[in-house]
């Protein structure tokens, strides 16, 4: 979750800086199947680590800018990546272990995978459809040998599982395919950037 959280952290920084508060709500959008474990209490730690490690710098906002409404002081401070938080976003991004697989690590991988080049992306998606078909299988076992032990609605359960596996497969497949024709998501084909991800704005 903490390496999650600083991916996210950085890469939303290296998108403009921001406020506290709105940082939580930036990565509530972003990191979908975790967001619940995003609170203050969470945050500010995080934010204070990487301070102290040199990714993030912090400063005080003027007291001429307007403040939201409700927002507690220490909405005040606006924290912004530094050029050592750049690379360490990049080398976040450019991991692409089993705990990229994963449903939270999956997920905040894709949100930033604009900024990751395609042969990582890649190794994401088919490992990511490596572990979604082993779950499917997993639930076709299920079905198929326990379906009669099953009340209805935990066979239901397993029922609307599969489904959901068996989207999601389809869906990486799709992605795949256009990633290795070189392709986004809507099948469009993106100017390629020579640039190493550090040096990337």
């Amino acid at each position: 979750m903490s390496t999650l959280l600083e991916l996210a952290i950085l890469g939303l920084l290296q998108e403009s800086s921001m406020h506290g508060y709105e940082l939580r709500k930036e990565l509530a959008t972003k990191l979908g199947t975790i967001r619940a474990a995003i609170s203050y209490g969470t945050l500010y730690p995080t934010l204070k680590r990487l301070q102290t490690a040199g990714w993030i710098g912090a400063a005080e906002t003027p007291d001429s800018e307007i403040i939201p409404p409700l927002t507690s002081r220490r909405g005040r401070v606006v924290y912004k990546i530094t050029a050592e938080g750049k690379e360490r976003f990049a080398d976040l991004l450019a991991q692409a272990g089993p705990e990229t697989y994963d449903d939270a690590g999956f997920g905040v991988h894709f949100a930033f995978f604009s900024r990751t080049d395609r042969a990582t992306r890649l190794r994401i998606l088919e490992g990511r459809r490596r572990r979604i078909e082993e779950r499917r299988e997993g639930l076709r076992d299920v079905l198929a040998r326990a379906s009669d032990r099953l009340d209805a609605y935990t066979l239901e359960l397993q029922r609307h599982g599969l489904d959901a596996c068996e989207r999601e497969v389809r869906w990486l497949e799709e992605l795949i395919t256009n990633e290795r024709s070189g392709r986004s998501p809507a099948g469009e084909t993106p100017p390629e950037d020579p640039r190493p991800h550090q040096d990337r704005p």
